[in-house]
Parts: C-alpha cells; sequence; structure tokens
C-alpha cells in the first residue's frame, strides 16, 4: 500500500521522466522499442491532472491530520481538469477545510461548487446541503436555509446526528416562521433519530424547555 502512495505521490515526475527515457530509446533503437514507455509516461501524466492524488487524502483524514489533507489539495495545480466526481470531493475538502477556520464565505463558495457538481453519493451530497443550510441560517437568511436543509433531508444523511441536526434546524426555522404545529413535528422526528452527540442533545433540551408551552 505504501508503495502504491508512493506511485501515486510522484506518478506526475515518474510520467516526465518516463517520457524523457522513451525520448532517448526513440533516437537509439525506433519509435517502437520506447512504445512502452511513452505509454507509460502518458498514462502517468494524465492520471496526475484527471484522477489527482486524492486516494492519498484518506490516511490523513482518518488520523485527523488536516495540515497534510491541505498539503495534498495544494499540489493539485489544475483542479477543474480533475474527473467529475474527484472533482466534486476536492471542492467538498475544501469546503470543510474553509469551515474549521471560520472563514464561512470560502467555505460557501467551495460547497456550492461541489453540490453543482454532484456528490459521487448521496450521503455527500446531503452533507453538503446541510452545511449550506447551516451558513445561511447563520446569516439570517432563513428562506436559503430552509431550501438547502430540505434539500440535504431529500437527498438523504450518512447518520441519524446529522438527520437530528437537519430537523432540530427546521423546527427553528418553523418557530420563526410561527408555524408551531410544524415546527413541532420537526422537533419529534429529530428526537426520533436518537441522537448521542453532547452539542445535540443540548441543543433539544433547549427547545424542549418551552416547545411543549407553544400553541399548534
Amino acid at each position: 500500500m505504501k508503495f502504491y502512495n508512493l506511485l501515486i505521490k510522484y506518478r506526475f515526475w515518474l510520467g516526465i521522466l518516463a517520457i524523457v527515457l522513451a525520448v532517448v530509446v526513440n533516437v537509439n533503437a525506433g519509435f517502437w522499442p520506447a512504445f512502452i514507455l511513452y505509454l507509460i509516461g502518458v498514462i502517468a501524466i494524465a492520471g496526475h491532472f484527471f484522477i489527482g492524488p486524492m486516494r492519498l487524502i484518506q490516511e490523513p483524514m482518518e488520523a485527523g491530520n488536516m495540515e497534510e489533507v491541505e498539503k495534498i489539495l495544494k499540489s493539485i495545480w489544475f483542479p477543474n481538469l480533475l474527473y467529475k466526481p474527484i472533482r466534486s470531493t476536492y471542492y467538498t475538502l475544501k469546503g470543510h477545510l474553509a469551515m474549521a477556520t471560520q472563514d464561512f464565505d470560502t467555505a460557501e463558495k467551495h460547497l456550492k461548487k461541489s453540490s453543482s457538481l454532484g456528490a459521487p453519493m448521496p450521503e455527500a451530497e446531503g452533507a453538503n446541503k446541510l452545511q449550506l443550510g447551516m451558513m445561511a441560517m447563520q446569516k439570517g437568511d432563513l428562506r436559503n436555509g430552509e431550501s438547502y436543509i430540505r434539500a440535504a433531508i431529500r437527498a438523504g444523511l450518512a447518520d441519524k446526528e446529522s438527520e437530528a441536526v437537519a430537523y432540530l434546524s427546521m423546527c427553528q426555522i418553523f418557530m420563526n416562521k410561527r408555524e408551531f404545529r410544524a415546527a413541532k413535528d420537526f422537533f419529534r422526528k429529530a428526537k426520533a433519530c436518537k441522537p448521542t452527540t453532547k452539542e445535540v442533545l443540548n441543543q433539544i433540551k433547549e427547545i424542549e424547555k418551552y416547545i411543549s408551552r407553544i400553541p399548534g
């Protein structure tokens, strides 16, 4: 696996080396003896630009080494050349890195790009839409917040924690709109997800203090 990762990491330069060697062999022995080197060089260089080093991101992501993830992403010189599903993942990761540094405008820009390309998996698309909805709500844009979160729920979310967050957000939106029956319905759906994250449980407790007293 490490050898394969090294091949991916240095694929571009190995491709250049293969092309140089192919030219040397071509000059001295003709085209056909050099053909396999030309082929290897073209495949390696094309792989670098159309697939990129995204395979290298899995290990640092699992280890929580976001600096290494950012370094790998920066090694992608022309992201618009990436194969479409890989490009979508690229912009998703860029968006999450921007969110980690509280750069919400940049995060929104990248997540919108990812969403427009279509995520490789419905759950990833749902997660993107949920993030965009949360950022819209932080800006006080409840209309777009509701639109994005509804789209996230339709696309599907990867876990019950994310579902609970989506339903609680919808609950807050409808409470703000004074549509209390719908707000209570979303609150019940959030509780039915049985979240375990401390932040989500605290949010449920806060809403529960007064939601039973409101009409609807």
